[in-house]
């Protein structure tokens, strides 16, 4: 992914889409774009249209953090894709966001012993750890139960995307499909902005993009977002419909990885079917003990 090229697109995009009575600015007659000219983003954000045209043209490096607060208010950014525009100006200037480490997280990751302990003991809920790329790499016993229809039978790191735009079975476990599509894009896209030259975010965005088009399509949108908290439907084949409020935190021990964790309202059918896929998942490990004693 090109840096510049990023910057450019991102900042197209975000102007398209605001529209001059939006900005508070008269919108005028014969215009040619549906959104704000350069011109006005410039008046908007107290910088020369020269300067500003600059800016989209990908040359982002050394710009100040004064001006990239003017360009995100004039252009109404969310946190989410301020963020994402200082990133980016980050990257371009070869600095790690917010000062967090380059190191890439692999599958051995999320193997500590210790970290594993602490999923195993939220019981109540499903709980796993993800990292930027979108891996599953540990989970608990409830969300090994859980994410059966995503783990499956081989060997290989589970992945949420690849899960998502490459296996029909997304399209059972995610009622709202469409709306999971766009999260997990949102999410990449973001990731992707922190180091442009991260070559395992490159060539899974490559994968993604040749075999799924509705990926490539969400991905030219260059919308971010963040996770963070909020509730999501499920269909899982054996436990049925769950609607699960989910909350992301950092692992601070480990940059880039996430600790999410699903939960269910007190007292709601979803609990209590959560709560029969927790017995189910452990009639089911039972067996496999038993069979393994015995072979």
């Amino acid at each position: 992914m090109d840096n510049r090229g990023e910057v450019r697109e991102f900042l197209m995009s975000r102007r398209a889409r605001l529209t001059p009575e939006e900005a508070g600015l008269a919108a005028g007659s014969n215009r040619r774009v549906a959104g704000l000219r350069r011109s006005e983003v410039a008046v908007l954000a107290d910088v020369s249209v020269e300067y500003y045209a600059k800016l989209e043209r990908g040359s982002i490096a050394s710009a100040s953090s004064s001006v990239l607060e003017s360009i995100s208010r004039a252009l109404r950014l969310d946190d989410t894709e301020r963020a994402h525009l200082f990133d980016l100006a980050r990257a371009a200037d070869g600095v790690p966001t917010s000062g967090r480490s380059r190191k890439r997280p692999t599958a051995q990751s999320g193997a500590r012993l210790s970290l594993q302990w602490a999923l195993e003991a939220i019981t109540e809920g499903v709980a796993f750890v993800r990292d930027p790329y979108q891996n599953l790499l540990a989970t608990n016993a409830l969300g090994r139960a859980f994410y059966s229809p995503v783990i499956g039978d081989g060997g290989r790191t589970p992945n949420l995307a690849r899960f998502q735009f490459l296996d029909p079975a997304s399209r059972d476990f995610y009622p709202d499909w469409d709306l999971f599509a766009e999260m997990c894009v949102g999410i990449m896209r973001a990731e992707a902005g922190r180091d442009p030259h991260d070559r395992t975010m490159q060539d899974l965005v490559g994968e993604l993009s040749t075999r799924s088009e509705t990926f490539r399509t969400l991905w030219g949108a260059h919308n971010v977002r963040t996770h963070g908290s909020g509730t999501k439907r499920f269909h899982h084949p054996v436990a049925g419909e769950l609607t699960l409020a989910y909350e992301e935190l950092a692992i601070t021990a480990e940059p880039g990885l996430v600790l999410l964790v699903y939960t269910a309202e007190p007292g709601s059918p979803s609990a209590e079917r959560l709560h029969l896929l927790a017995s189910w998942s452990a009639g089911e490990d039972a067996t496999t003990e038993r069979r393994r004693a015995t072979s």
